[in-house]
């Protein structure tokens, strides 16, 4: 019996490409619509979730991860997990790949896929509004996506934001946040805010904004001005409407309705930039079926190697 591989951060990320990751994901969305469920169990304050998702002619992706706020005491991370990928034909176990890998990828990947067909293609200043490890991601992927930007950094301690700069010289740190969000061509923000961080009276025609911090449905990072101001897009219908507050919040209260959502990436033909002056504006949900997208691409580079 041939051994299940087991895929690693760093063996596996020297493999991989933005560009050919978003390629991928398009491509999944061509397929049939995903089946997928969540999960979740707990004990005291510690989680177990579970994301699944099967996509006809792709296979099956099982996501776990581990939640146990008090590991830090111990030196030891927060969250952890893998990702089993099944055989489609079969339903044997393709592969075990690193969850944080899995994780990194699909989030930065999920919104490059959408700034590829929505930004202006001579965006030139980006900035990345939260200096946390999806900020560094988003640094990552933006800069392949978009190799001629400058990048700009704010985040609410200023020191975190410093330190982010440290690792990328070439980086700048904004303390102004309405100010560096004026001077953008692209504004893409991860961070954990319930309250909108982000006015709709600082966007300026041509922007693109990128919207992944907020994933439950007490969050925002983008007031209702800014929806209102922008043509609006999503990378699921299924996982943002009803459960994200970006969303959920502004429908409700009538300030949107979901009829304001231009498309998913079911539709991903209708993501295009209609003029250069509009504004457009993405939601990044995730979802397991871009676990699993994100999965098999992973797998495929690794098989190609060996």
């Amino acid at each position: 019996m041939t051994a299940v591989p087991f895929i690693p951060f760093e063996e596996g990320e020297a493999l991989l490409g933005w560009i050919g990751l978003t390629d991928a994901l398009a491509a999944g969305h061509n397929r049939p619509k995903a089946e997928i469920g969540d999960t979740f169990l707990y004990r005291g304050s510690d989680t177990l979730l579970s994301r699944s998702a099967w996509i006809d002619g792709l296979g099956i992706a099982v996501k776990t991860a581990t939640i146990f706020p008090n590991n830090p005491s111990a030196s030891k991370p927060v969250v952890n997990g893998g990702v089993n990928l099944y055989s489609d034909t079969d339903g044997t176990l393709e592969a075990i790949v690193d969850f944080h890998l899995v994780t990194k990828w699909k989030t930065a990947g999920d919104s490059i896929t959408a700034a590829r067909r929505l930004a202006r293609p001579g965006s030139r200043n980006i900035l990345i509004v939260g200096a946390g490890t999806v900020g560094r991601s988003l640094h990552d992927a933006y800069s392949a996506a978009f190799p001629n930007a400058q990048f700009t950094v704010w985040n609410r301690t200023t020191k975190n934001a410093e330190l982010m700069a440290v690792e990328h010289p070439t980086l700048s740190v904004a303390t102004d946040l309405e100010q560096a969000v004026r001077n953008a061509d692209i504004v893409t923000s991860a961070t954990m805010s319930t309250k909108p961080l982000i006015k709709g009276e600082w966007l300026q025609a041509g922007q693109h904004i990128d919207l992944i911090g907020a994933y439950r449905p007490d969050m925002r990072e983008v007031d209702d001005a800014a929806l209102k101001r922008s043509r609006i897009f999503v990378d699921s219908l299924d996982t943002t409407v009803g459960h994200i507050g970006e969303i959920k919040i502004p429908i409700e209260a009538g300030a949107i309705s979901a009829n304001d959502i231009v498309a998913d990436y079911y539709n991903i033909s209708n993501f295009t930039r209609q003029s250069d002056d509009e504004i457009t504006l993405f939601k990044n949900g995730g979802g397991a079926h871009l676990d699993l997208m994100t999965s098999r691409y992973i797998l495929d580079r690794w098989r190609a190697k060996q």
